[in-house]
């Protein structure tokens, strides 16, 4: 243990003036998980992992190696497999032609196995119970597909770039991270494992350009850094058997003046908020709620905020996909260089419209359940079942399974949904043109310093969970879309009355105006932790909303400072803006913008005309 300890850390001290710093607390967490999986990985044998537990998400120690029980392949594909992958938008002809292609080109790599991880989601879940066993039976390369939370993910692969340990063969991470890989030099595209041995690896089915998400995992060079694996956005949740009765629309228009309907600014959401937490109160017996949300001091409340709260508060300029100078980070950017994040250096993540997102964010867990305080993500995810949630400002769609069950109080009898999802209400500094909302797309990601036959197992893998032969099961199965073929499949017109207005979103021009975090974040490993940190303190009353803010945005011009310096020799560098007084960037045109004192009346639509923004 002491010599895995002492190789690591001789390793992190030669990536001094490297892309990460080796001073931070962060590093202390790389110290940790890289101990681990050198302690699990390196310091255990290799041969000892299972070929049994083909599906599990931990490697089981003590099975027998794999070279004792190799694979036998045989001429077909198992029926098993052909019956699992149904439907699929290939014909019967096509998928055995693209499955064989898999046995086929595998074979040199059969009795191998391959550690990938991704965060723990249905669509995930599946691919780890499941595809990686058809895989496995298909080519003979094991795969031991681990799920832990997103942020663990990025832990675990930045430890591997610091390290220069082969802690996983591939990481299926979000395309977050695209400012920080396509910066890095540390990644080895899909561009060049496309080109591998002149295309001896790629998938001859794979038609990438049939993925609606690679735009996101493009870097401003045009080369692809990752593949889309799966993708879900943020958009605004409602119990529409609840907004259509003709008595709970009287009411609240006798009592807020104007229809009940989907809002479209914050006002109206907050008084809709008001109306089902304190004036209504209770339906059927069952107490109810206006507001859901969560605000653990977790890694998952950073996501919370960074997503998009600020962007559809309007804090940052127009321009898509993510603003431009300011982008929904709050983060000012010139020819591509960061230059800062602070009012005073010409960002807004401390501006007035910041404060204004925040203290909307901490003044609307008034009319969430109580439990909203100390829920994290995934815990939050499950409350719009228990049929006691009227509306969700911002809801995770990769949560449309789970809310599909006939059991459920917000599902009809005959299957169709008591909810609906539709554009997300924006804050009084939006402006037309703006991004609307969040998507993010969790795609595969290779580093240069896995080894190259291991790399290659791996893309094998990553091509089959996003193969033709399996995305259209995929997307039934956890509802989160990656190929255009699947989401305009006369299989997906079926299923649309079933799904709340998925279907709709990703058939619309909206797939392309919800956007994940963009290429001006330099540093999205250590810099994202740094949001839950300080809202975190923010909302459990630690400071102020200005106070906190003020400081984060210090810590982010900090970093942005060291990074300057730390990657001179990368492409687009930050280069941090002389500090100025606030007045002077305030009294410019678009980001930071001044305060804004009016409140705006609440406005609401009916779903059919506020679901036209999509078109």
């Amino acid at each position: 243990m002491i010599k895995c300890l002492t190789c690591i850390w001789q390793s992190i001290k030669q990536q001094n003036g490297r892309f990460y710093s080796s001073k931070s607390l962060f590093m202390v967490n790389l110290i940790i998980t890289s101990a681990l999986f050198i302690l699990s990985i390196s310091c255990v044998s290799s041969s000892t992992l299972s070929n049994l537990d083909l599906a599990t998400s931990q490697p089981a120690l003590n099975a027998q190696p794999l070279s004792a029980n190799p694979v036998t392949l045989s001429a077909s594909v198992p029926k098993w497999i052909i019956a699992e992958l149904q439907p699929t938008s290939l014909s019967s002809e096509q998928q055995q032609q693209e499955l064989q292609w898999f046995r086929q080109t595998g074979a040199p790599f059969n009795g191998m196995t391959i550690r990938v991880v991704s965060e723990q989601i249905n669509t995930h879940q599946y691919e780890s119970q499941v595809l990686a066993k058809a895989f496995y039976e298909l080519t003979g390369i094991h795969v031991i597909h681990e799920l832990t939370g997103e942020d663990d993910v990025i832990k675990k692969l930045s430890a591997q770039i610091m390290t220069g340990h082969n802690l996983y063969d591939a990481y299926i991470n979000d395309s977050d991270l695209i400012g920080s890989h396509f910066r890095s030099h540390a990644i080895t595209s899909i561009t060049e494992l496309i080109q591998t041995e002149d295309g001896k690896y790629l998938l001859p089915t794979l038609d990438i350009n049939d993925f609606i998400g690679l735009k996101f995992t493009t870097g401003p060079d045009g080369i692809i850094y990752q593949l889309p694996d799966q993708q879900f956005a943020n958009l605004y949740w409602y119990r529409s058997d609840w907004f259509e009765d003709p008595k709970l629309k009287a009411q609240f228009k006798q009592a807020y003046g104007y229809e009940l309907g989907i809002p479209q600014n914050w006002q109206a959401y907050e008084d809709i908020a008001k109306f089902f937490s304190h004036d209504i109160g209770v339906i059927d017996g069952v107490k109810v709620y206006g507001h859901m949300d969560y605000a653990a001091r977790d890694p998952s409340l950073g996501w919370r905020i960074s997503d998009a709260w600020l962007s559809m508060a309007g804090v940052g300029d127009t321009g898509l996909p993510n603003g431009l100078p300011v982008d929904e980070w709050g983060i000012r950017v010139e020819a591509c260089r960061p230059v800062g994040a602070s009012v005073e250096r010409g960002g807004a993540l401390n501006s007035p419209a910041a404060v204004y997102a925040i203290d909307k964010f901490i003044s609307w867990l008034e009319y969430a359940p109580t439990q909203a305080r100390e829920l994290t993500f995934s815990e939050a995810g499950k409350w719009p079942a228990k049929g006691q949630i009227a509306q969700q400002i911002f809801w995770y769609t990769a949560f449309v399974g789970d809310l599909t069950n006939k059991s459920l109080p917000i599902v009809n009898e005959d299957g169709t949904p008591r909810w609906k999802v539709a554009p997300s209400p924006v804050g009084k500094y939006w402006q037309q043109g703006m991004k609307s909302g969040y998507q993010d797309t969790g795609a595969w990601t290779f580093l240069n310093n896995t080894p190259k036959d291991r790399q290659l197992a791996a893309w094998l893998y990553a091509q089959f969970v996003v193969s033709k032969s399996v995305t259209l099961k995929k997307l039934l199965t956890g509802h989160t879309p990656i190929r255009l073929s699947d989401v305009e499949s006369p299989v997906m017109t079926q299923q649309a009355p079933y799904l709340g207005g998925l279907v709709e979103f990703y058939r619309s021009q909206a797939r392309n105006v919800w956007t994940p975090t963009g290429t001006n974040v330099p540093d999205y490993p250590e810099m994202a932790g740094f949001w839950w940190q300080y809202i975190s303190d923010i909302v459990h009353g630690k400071y102020s909303v200005q106070q906190g803010l003020d400081l984060f945005a210090a810590k982010m011009d900090s970093h942005l400072a060291k990074l300057e310096v730390s990657m001179a020799d990368k492409p687009c560098a930050p280069k941090l803006n002389p500090a100025k007084d606030k007045s002077f960037w305030l009294n410019q045109s678009g980001a930071p913008k001044s305060e804004v004192v009016e409140e705006p009346v609440g406005k609401t639509l009916p779903y059919k005309e506020a679901i036209l923004v999509w078109q």
